[in-house]
């Protein structure tokens, strides 16, 4: 299958998954996930129409973005990885999205660079709804403080909400993770209204965007089923 049947296939399944639970499938993006692929994949997905793509290492980003952007209008760049103080300035600099705030240090490093760019960028805030030690994000309790910090800095635009769900085939395991990110945007907008209106939830991936999508997520974060499984022997590095 080309790329283009892939992104079709994928779409094909949210919008079925959106109109299984009544929901206008206008209402959810899809993100697709470039992280390890070479830039003639992404080339490929763009002339499909995408233009928005994720990236988990902001190096592989830059790599990409110095590599492509010139020749291909309006494509963007969404980092969805963790993110060291010390690579903020690359993103600042380039990236129209950043989906895995969790540190006050970060949003403060952020901010200071943006302002230098005189950019704004879009921010979520990533929300560790399965409770796993490993895993990067907030814990909910922590949610409405950590929000209220925000309003701070000029130049994060929040727009919502980011979570990696319990891998598992538990599917009540996994809802409930979705329904602890919707309960706490909930309570952001009820308490931290005037950050944001909290209206984005990223939530989602290739085994569970049906879950996702019956519980709220308004984009799906997809890899493997556009671009194909991951080979360590083929793995794009700048």
């Amino acid at each position: 299958m080309s790329m283009a049947d892939n992104l079709a296939a994928v779409r094909t399944r949210i919008d079925d998954a959106c109109r299984a639970c009544d929901r206008n499938p206008g209402e959810v993006s899809l993100l697709p996930v470039s992280k390890t692929k070479p830039p003639s994949m992404v080339d490929e997905a763009y002339r499909a129409g995408y233009r928005l793509f994720g990236e988990n290492k902001v190096q592989d980003a830059l790599a990409k973005s110095e590599l492509m952007d010139a020749n291909h209008p309006g494509l963007e760049w969404s980092i969805i990885g963790g993110l060291q103080t010390n690579k903020a300035k690359y993103v600042a600099r380039f990236a129209t999205e950043f989906q895995a705030l969790d540190s006050l240090k970060i949003a403060h490093e952020l901010d200071k660079r943006l302002q230098k760019e005189g950019r704004q960028l879009r921010v979520l805030v990533q929300m560790n709804s399965s409770a796993e030690p490993q895993k990067s994000g907030i814990a909910p309790e922590e949610a409405v403080d950590f929000a209220r910090e925000l309003a701070a800095f000029d130049s994060l635009d929040v727009r919502g909400l980011m979570t990696v769900a319990l891998n598992s085939s538990d599917q009540r395991a996994v809802a409930d993770c979705f329904d602890l990110v919707v309960a706490t945007q909930e309570k952001l907008r009820q308490e931290a209204g005037d950050t944001s209106d909290w209206s984005e939830l990223s939530m989602g991936m290739s085994g569970d965007l049906e879950i996702a999508i019956a519980h709220g997520s308004t984009q799906v974060r997809i890899g493997t089923d556009i671009f194909g499984a991951r080979d360590p022997a083929r793995t794009w590095r700048p």
